[in-house]
């Protein structure tokens, strides 16, 4: 079994970031009022959970 030291804990703080925006977009579909403020709920947990994705793998 590998094991390997981390420089910085930098990809886990951007994906935990953006993961929480991820979750506020999520709430925003969910409980938007009208049909256009879900669908930009939803474009912005689609567009927050592939910077975290990013994010995990550039900082790696």
């Amino acid at each position: 079994m590998a094991t390997g030291t981390v420089k910085s804990d930098k990809a886990i703080g951007i994906g935990m970031a953006f993961t929480a925006l991820t979750l506020l977009g999520v709430v925003l579909m969910y409980a938007g009022e009208t049909q256009l403020l879900k669908a930009w709920g939803f474009a912005a947990a689609m567009i927050a959970a592939s910077i975290a994705v990013v994010g995990l793998h550039a900082f790696e």
